[in-house]
């Protein structure tokens, strides 16, 4: 499998890495996130790539530790009830699998570069990724897992069913839902629920936070 010789990225190169320490800097003294980045990016000269990694990737000390307070071990699942940031989390399984740029952020969640979002469409990889995701569950010993997707997403209520009828096979208890606002329904969430995103605003409205891709990538590193 191809992902599993992928490598997270950690370092930038030399002029990324002044940005980003530029970028902490300004966030730590109250400057707004967009212009600090902008400003950065304009002194050291970056292209639109490198910019996007920075906003994905670099945050104030005390956002970083805020979040990773809430990271529970990927061992600390086993009788919770867990909601999962469906598209958030498959798609960067996909990226895993395909080899693809991911990167570890200060906060320490892991995150893909790609922002393919709104433009995404299910293929043989998505349905790798909901396996290894689902896999994960079970050796995982979930009390229950509920997997939100976005309705707006092509083919969200198909992605869906075949969800839910691999849950049922593999005696998974739970659901697969589509949703018209999947961030709302993470952050309403119950206190004690655990939810599975690297989404930084619904981590920031939510007590207790798993990163799923980072644990699968751990337990590849194992094998």
């Amino acid at each position: 499998m191809l992902g599993k010789n992928v490598k997270i990225k950690e370092e930038q190169h030399k002029e990324m890495a002044e940005a980003a320490r530029d970028i902490r800097y300004l966030l730590q003294r109250g400057y707004p996130r967009d212009s600090s980045i902008r400003f950065a990016g304009d002194h050291y000269l970056l292209d639109k790539n490198e910019r996007y990694i920075l906003a994905r990737t670099v945050f104030s000390t005390g956002t970083a530790i805020a979040r990773k307070n809430k990271k529970l071990r990927c061992q600390e699942l086993k009788g919770r009830t867990l909601l999962i940031d469906g598209y958030n989390v498959l798609i960067t399984l996909e990226s895993l699998l395909k080899g693809g740029d991911l990167w570890r952020a200060d906060d320490s969640f892991l995150r893909d570069i790609k922002g393919m979002f709104r433009s995404h469409s299910n293929d043989r990889s998505t349905f790798e990724a909901v396996e290894e995701m689902l896999s994960f569950l079970a050796s995982s010993e979930v009390k229950k897992a509920i997997v939100l997707l976005d309705t707006q997403m092509k083919n969200s209520g198909e992605l869906a069913a075949l969800i839910r009828k691999r849950m049922e096979e593999l005696s998974i208890k739970g659901d697969a839902e589509t949703s018209r606002h999947v961030d709302y329904d993470l952050k309403n969430c119950e206190p004690s629920s655990v939810v599975a995103t690297a989404d930084g605003i619904v981590i920031d409205s939510v007590n207790n936070v798993v990163d799923i891709p980072a644990c699968i990538f751990q337990t590849w590193n194992k094998e």
